[in-house]
């Protein structure tokens, strides 16, 4: 079991997992370690129930059904919520074990304001958690990189007046299918993968071709600074095209597809990290 993704509390687990670029946790499990209760989805329920009373309407909203470990081992839908949301769950459960819990999670908080301050320390941060889960140095130093990239065109693409969430997923797709003839729901389908991130399980030439459309993407926006959503799907176009090129020379000098069905979690290192 992948050890970053579980805290401990009073010697009882709370499983956590990355979800938005924030940490999210399990309700149940905080529930339970708050409250002692031994049916804490009932007590959840009816928590839910007197929240809403209380005037937290939008409670359901903040909560998402992300996939963690069971008791079994495998992954189930949980409900989660991010900080905000489980400080404010604990604010009404009366427990005098709430007030060290609030501590914990004001200090998980508080790291990730160090990192929007200072990125380099998430950097750091997501470097360790890469190596903890069995990635190479090599492969982490181009993930890192494309992340960056990444961030870069999406400044970039909110510059230009591109701001609903459907719309980035839009033009991010336009450049997966110029660069590698699918999209990225495709691709997750081609790698058998469900709501895990694509690219940590992209190979390292899948990396770095995903990062060139990218970066081409930004460099011809930059220049052209298109004023239009259209103007900037076709500059996504233009962009992966680059790479697609490039990586079908790259095929035809190698004689192989680079890419692949596989994904990191079929590797041993996975694999270690999943049993």
């Amino acid at each position: 079991m992948d050890e970053n993704k579980i805290a401990i509390f009073e010697g009882k687990q709370i499983r956590k997992t990355i979800f938005q670029n924030e940490w999210w946790f399990s309700v149940i499990d905080i529930i339970e370690v708050l409250s002692g209760t031994d049916r804490p989805r009932k007590y959840w329920s009816d928590l839910k129930t007197k929240l809403i009373s209380e005037g937290y309407i939008e409670v359901s909203e903040k909560i998402g059904q992300l996939k963690l470990i069971a008791i079994d081992g495998k992954l189930r839908d949980t409900d989660c919520a991010n900080t905000e949301t489980a400080l404010r769950i604990i604010q009404s459960i009366p427990s005098p074990k709430a007030e060290p819990l609030k501590r914990w999670l004001a200090k998980v908080g508080y790291e990730r304001i160090q990192e929007i301050e200072n990125p380099e320390l998430a950097q750091e941060r997501m470097k360790k958690l890469y190596e903890q889960k069995g990635y190479s140095q090599n492969w982490i130093d181009k993930r890192l990189r494309g992340i960056a990239i990444r961030q870069d065109l999406t400044d970039e693409w909110k510059e230009r007046g591109v701001q609903k969430e459907s719309d980035f997923a839009i033009l991010t797709a336009e450049i997966s299918k110029a660069t590698f003839g699918m999209t990225p729901t495709q691709y997750k389908k081609l790698k058998r993968l469900k709501r895990e991130n694509l690219r940590d399980h992209m190979t390292d030439l899948e990396l770095i071709f995903s990062m060139l459309g990218e970066r081409v993407t930004t460099e011809i926006s930059q220049t052209e600074k298109p004023s239009t959503f259209e103007k900037n799907k076709k500059v996504a176009i233009r962009g992966g095209s680059v790479a697609g090129a490039a990586r079908k020379h790259t095929e035809e000098e190698l004689g192989h597809t680079i890419i692949s069905p596989s994904n990191f979690i079929d590797t041993p290192e996975g694999q270690k990290k999943i049993d």
